[in-house]
């Protein structure tokens, strides 16, 4: 028995996990045994040993040092060559093309990493300190009410209701000229006035106190219309941007499969339908990205009016509070009008301008477009596995018997995995591009061209209802030209080289289609399909290798005429 160490995994734990497991990368002990003879690959004769396959001629049976609660799943990020035991030649281990927790701060990237709650969060404090700044003012005011009664020892504790420094202090200019700068003012004013009369409590309690206490309503119902509604857009956004992100997961584990195992998988496994599923739940998640930052950019913009509003109401309190305490001492009188010039000597815009000088890195910015899916890029968005061959319109031709509706149009792909996939359009935006019939062409039977028609017999393993029902069929295909099918005929019958073929008939099966010359079937073809190509857009085949032609592939000999394609039947 050899012991190796393979490359660090990346792995979710709890925080239950013993002192090796706190790390989040580990190290797994691996068992290397000789080549197994057991047929089936994920059967192992100890029970509680799970098999870790690799495409060479070992196994590898995984020992994971500590007990894990996986909340997430586990992948493997392997490089190099795995050590196996003497005699043995190294395992190449397949390469993940990308990262899907790379990160990524453009606009480019499919996943944004930034917190859609940042914005909401900073107006929400931001409210918060206005909040507190008219709470300041109140309970100034209020206690100068009651200190008409104490003089001097009463505004003592007028001089403590005003904490030092504020409380999100950080969100007001320090220089003078600011919020900070009045409320600086207002201490070192209230400390003249200590002799205050008591004849302005009346007025103070029935017309001062009423404004800020609206005016403190009013903040707090901004502040709960902004969380409320933020609430709900960012959990949308997490909500929509994690549906992507498991998607994009998804698509880079099925190229790896597609790498490391020769295109042999299922249908819904297909990196290209994974990737057209990634294209549909990116689309939606940008468009809740897209609302939620138009609410929040609508909520931002009107935040400036609304603190023009804030510091028109404090400086018609202050003016207020003036008036009724006019009638005091000249000195008195005057610290009061030092701490209105110094309120209203505050531009609505000030606070405002250099909140946003501040926090430029988490505003929105108004004058950036809206995001595109057309200029984000993901993992694996350009990957050889999901690239069509070919793709474009086919007409198919109904399997009823019995029915008249003829040839019906729908959207057909041959992917690198070698399936035919049919869809009802092209359309990713609208709904998820699940394929209503696939068929893997290895295992189908392909029947030559006659004019734009031909054929192709086979078993849809799309996992539909019609799957189900129909089971292994003949399919006849009309394309928009000769020309056209011959390409569509060309690149399946490349796919399908390496599968079985069989002699069928494709000729008519009741009499209604017998007296229908224009919709009679191709003739069959019995010669063995082989080939491959490299590459195809839409309506045109591409690939460094010419495919070779129906004629090319024809049998030669004695016995070629047994082999050549039956004329088709006319009416």
């Amino acid at each position: 028995m050899t012991l190796i160490f393979i490359h660090t995994l990346e792995y979710s734990y709890t925080e239950s996990s013993v002192d090796i497991c706190k790390s989040r990368r580990i190290r797994i002990l691996i068992n290397l045994t000789q080549p197994s003879t057991n047929p089936d690959p994920t059967v192992h004769p100890k029970p509680g040993i799970t098999r870790l396959p690799i495409t060479t001629g070992i196994d590898i049976y995984p020992h994971i040092l500590c007990q894990m609660n996986r909340s997430k799943s586990l992948y493997a990020n392997m490089s190099g060559q795995v050590a196996t035991a003497p005699g043995s030649h190294p395992v190449d281990m397949p390469l993940r093309q990308a990262s899907t927790n790379s990160a990524m701060t453009d606009d480019g990237e499919a996943v944004p990493t930034e917190n859609p709650k940042d914005t909401s969060e900073l107006l929400a404090e931001r409210l918060r300190a206005w909040k507190h700044a008219v709470a300041y003012l109140e309970d100034y005011i209020g206690a100068t009410e009651k200190i008409q009664k104490a003089q001097s020892k009463e505004y003592e504790k007028v001089l403590k209701t005003i904490q030092n420094p504020l409380r999100e202090g950080h969100h007001f200019q320090q220089e003078l000229g600011g919020m900070a700068g009045l409320f600086e003012n207002m201490r070192t004013n209230t400390q003249g006035l200590i002799n205050s009369h008591l004849e302005t409590e009346n007025n103070l309690k029935g017309q001062v106190l009423p404004i800020l206490d609206r005016l403190h309503k009013e903040i707090k119902h901004k502040s709960k219309e902004l969380l409320s509604g933020a609430a709900k857009g960012a959990k949308e956004v997490d909500k929509a941007r994690n549906t992507t992100q498991k998607h994009i997961e998804l698509l880079g584990s099925q190229t790896a499969n597609y790498q490391s195992h020769g295109a042999s998988m299922k249908s819904h496994e297909d990196p290209y339908v994974v990737q057209r599923g990634v294209l549909h739940r990116l689309h939606k998640q940008v468009l809740e990205e897209n609302n939620n930052r138009h609410d929040l950019l609508s909520v931002q913009n009107n935040f400036a009016q609304f603190e023009g509003h804030i510091i028109e109401v404090l400086q018609q309190t202050m003016m207020t509070f003036h008036q009724f305490i006019h009638a005091q001492s000249q000195r008195e009188q005057a610290l009061f009008e030092d701490m209105l010039g110094t309120a209203q000597a505050i531009p609505t815009n000030l606070e405002w301008e250099g909140f946003v000088h501040r926090n430029q890195a988490l505003l929105i910015d108004p004058n950036a477009g809206d995001r595109s899916v057309d200029s984000i890029t993901f993992p694996n968005q350009n990957h050889a596995s999901t690239q069509a061959l070919i793709e474009g319109s086919l007409e198919r031709k109904s399997r009823n018997k019995l029915s008249f509706s003829g040839y019906t149009t729908g959207y057909y792909v041959v992917t690198p995995s070698k399936f035919l996939h049919e869809f009802k359009d092209s359309d990713n935006i609208r709904k998820d591009p699940v394929p209503e019939l696939s068929i893997y062409l290895p295992d189908a039977t392909i029947g030559s061209t006659n004019g734009e028609k031909f054929n192709v017999k086979g078993k849809d393993v799309s996992k539909g209802i019609g799957s189900k029902l129909s089971g292994t069929s003949e399919i006849a295909f009309k394309a928009h030209s000769a020309a056209d099918a011959n390409k569509w005929y060309e690149v399946i019958r490349a796919a399908a080289g390496n599968g079985p073929t069989e002699a069928y008939s494709s000729g008519p099966t009741s009499p209604v289609e017998s007296n229908q010359g224009s919709m009679s079937l191709p003739p069959p073809i019995q010669t063995q399909m082989q080939g491959q190509t490299t590459g195809q857009t839409v309506g045109t085949v591409t690939g460094k290798e010419a495919v070779a032609s129906p004629v090319a592939a024809t049998p030669t000999g004695t016995n070629a005429a047994d082999f050549a394609p039956m004329p088709e039947k006319t009416a």
